[in-house]
């Protein structure tokens, strides 16, 4: 995907049903339909009863699908389609909870890269969105989750909510009673260079944000994607849950060679 003659975005998924019996997690990198360099990334986990958390991920792929075809870049405010994704997508999903036995809950991680490079991101829930400027790490989300909560009041540091008994415990996330917890953010310009990678809690767990980042840098992100997951199965240790990641990078275009005339 290119969207001027000096970068291209470079981009790959990578999904994995882990330890678990069942997959829910749910990832879509989509060009949008009519404007080069725009591009959506989502990633799902979904949670609740056997097929529920598969159902409610897939609410939210199919949600953010039909907003981006709505989504004009020249005329739509980029983040407010984002609020209108997950808006919908908690919609769906409880009206899917009416019609079955089973809870389905989803979290939701997306951004949404502009023609002019900008970025605007989404969560609710664990799922998490990372920028990455090289191997450092310039932001992620924070999220809304118990855990992160007793970060944020100083009560545990990042090291050991990792580990915490409660690690899994969320705030917030699409599908409950309560209207989910939309956090929203932007990056006003993407550099050659730089990362955008949204992944659900069963992959970013196991790694450290330098690790990541060395590890991004590094590789293409196809590369990239199969090596995060290789980790990640081999630290479960047999335990690991659904695991699903979206990696965007800005590449530099090579310049095409100058021409060589024959000598006179």
């Amino acid at each position: 995907m290119a969207s001027s003659t000096s970068f291209r975005l470079s981009a790959a998924t990578g999904i994995h049903r882990g330890d678990r019996a069942y997959q829910q997690d749910q990832v879509t990198i989509q060009p949008h339909p009519r404007v080069p360099g725009c591009v959506l990334a989502v990633v799902a986990d979904g949670m609740g009863g056997k097929s529920g958390g598969r159902k409610a991920a897939d609410q939210v792929q199919l949600t953010a699908q039909q907003v981006f075809e709505r989504f004009v870049p020249s005329k739509d405010v980029a983040s407010e389609a984002l609020r209108t994704l997950v808006e919908e997508a908690h919609l769906m999903i409880k009206l899917t909870a009416i019609s079955s036995e089973e809870e389905p809950h989803s979290t939701v991680a997306a951004f949404l890269i502009s023609p002019d490079r900008s970025c605007d991101i989404v969560h609710a829930g664990d799922s998490r969105v990372y920028h990455f400027r090289g191997s450092e790490m310039v932001s992620r989300t924070m999220d809304h989750s118990f855990v992160q909560r007793l970060v944020n009041e100083g009560q545990i540091t990042e090291e050991e909510a990792q580990n915490h008994p409660q690690s899994n415990l969320l705030i917030g996330c699409l599908g409950t009673q309560q209207d989910p917890p939309i956090t929203l953010a932007r990056i006003d310009w993407l550099e050659v260079g730089d990362t955008v990678i949204a992944c659900s809690d069963g992959l970013w767990h196991y790694f450290s944000n330098k690790e990541m980042g060395a590890i991004l840098q590094t590789l293409t992100p196809r590369e990239a994607s199969e090596m995060l997951i290789g980790k990640a199965r081999n630290r479960a240790q047999g335990g690991g849950d659904n695991l699903s990641l979206a990696i965007i990078k800005v590449e530099a275009l090579e310049a095409p060679p100058a021409p060589i005339f024959p000598s006179r």
